[in-house]
């Protein structure tokens, strides 16, 4: 078993909070991980990427090779498109459908909607009004966990068990909130994949 992941985003849509929660629930699996270091962090509103892989052998490279990802997931529709030359030919794609409209000539999300649709594997929602709809806008990273959690080889309650520890500190309610957002992004791709 096996699973390379792109994390793609912009700084300040919750990349690392993602990474975090899918490494707990590798980690309680007994399964091997490796991260690439996260780029553009440094910046709110920049590029974010990290290569994130995942599997039941040692892994000795944390980088993805192009063409190898299984599965990229995307907080932001343009960044999804960065980073397509990663994408496996049998790796799926899910993106966020909400544009975080950063710079000056930010493309038409019509035009950037059709490029995504291109992708054979792909699934796009609006992952911000998922996260709304589950109490708390600042969820859109978990309901994209949770979209992406059926192309990624790990039990589901291991990663709501790895969502539970990331915000057990924070209290119950945020708990619950993520939760319900984890549980309805993966209800979405569910029906529509």
């Amino acid at each position: 078993m096996k699973t390379d992941i792109i994390l793609a985003g912009v700084g300040g849509q919750g990349i690392l909070t993602i990474a975090a929660g899918i490494g707990l629930a590798a980690v309680s699996s007994k399964l091997y991980l490796k991260q690439a270091e996260v780029h553009g962090m440094s910046q709110r509103g920049g590029d974010v990427q990290s290569h994130l892989r995942i599997s039941d052998q040692p892994i000795a490279s944390d980088l993805i090779p192009q063409g190898k990802a299984h599965l990229i997931l995307s907080v932001e529709p343009m960044e999804s498109l960065r980073y397509l030359p990663f994408l496996s030919k049998d790796g799926w794609l899910v993106t966020n459908t909400t544009p975080f409209n950063n710079i000056p000539d930010y493309p038409e999300t019509e035009d950037i909607m059709k490029e995504i649709k291109k992708i054979p594997n792909h699934i796009a929602l609006d992952a911000d009004s998922i996260a709304k709809e589950a109490g708390s806008s600042r969820a859109l990273n978990i309901v994209m966990l949770g979209a992406a959690s059926p192309f990624i080889d790990i039990e589901f309650s291991k990663l709501e068990d790895g969502v539970r520890q990331l915000f057990g500190s924070k209290g119950d309610d945020i708990v619950e909130v993520n939760l319900k957002a984890l549980r309805a992004g993966r209800e979405f791709t569910e029906k529509n994949k």
